[in-house]
């Protein structure tokens, strides 16, 4: 199998083959790779348990990695993804939220194995890059959302 130049190694603690085939299931153009397991024991596992879980994420390169608690997830790294109506901004925002995770603000959600996401609408990231008080009203909308309301961001990018 041919690996990527430049893959994103994602840190588990030991589900990395469960949240792997989550995001296959949650996600466009995802999909489980492959599976390797440990030929020998190692600190925190044995030989034959999954060591390494090779997929995607949105057509992005992904190899997810058990190696322990030792190092746990944080907002310093999250997956952002692009969504093109509410529909598809609450397919996404449940799928993770409501399979163990939790909400947080402007956009930002947790999985249960603690990776950080960005469920962002086109029409929050169109109206920030317009800048001025188009970009200032929809900041000032999104600043008050935990999961993003288009139609609220719509109606503040109306009001500028």
């Amino acid at each position: 199998m041919m690996t990527a130049k430049n893959t994103i190694c994602l840190w588990y603690d030991k589900d990395a083959e469960e949240a792997a085939n989550f995001y296959a299931a949650t996600f466009p153009n995802s999909r489980v790779k492959a599976v390797d397991r440990a030929p020998s024991d190692f600190p925190g596992g044995k030989a034959g348990d999954v060591l390494t879980v090779q997929f995607t994420v949105c057509g992005i390169p992904c190899i997810g990695l058990n190696g322990g608690p030792i190092f746990p997830q944080s907002e310093a790294f999250s997956f952002q993804i692009a969504t093109d109506s509410q529909e598809e901004t609450d397919r996404y925002w449940n799928a993770i939220v409501g399979n163990g995770g939790q909400e947080s603000a402007c956009g930002w959600c947790r999985d249960k194995w603690r990776l950080n996401w960005q469920i962002t609408p086109r029409v929050l990231t169109e109206a920030m890059a317009a800048g001025g008080d188009v970009a200032k009203c929809a900041f000032e909308a999104m600043m008050t959302m935990h999961k993003i309301d288009h139609a609220a961001i719509e109606a503040a990018v109306r009001g500028a």
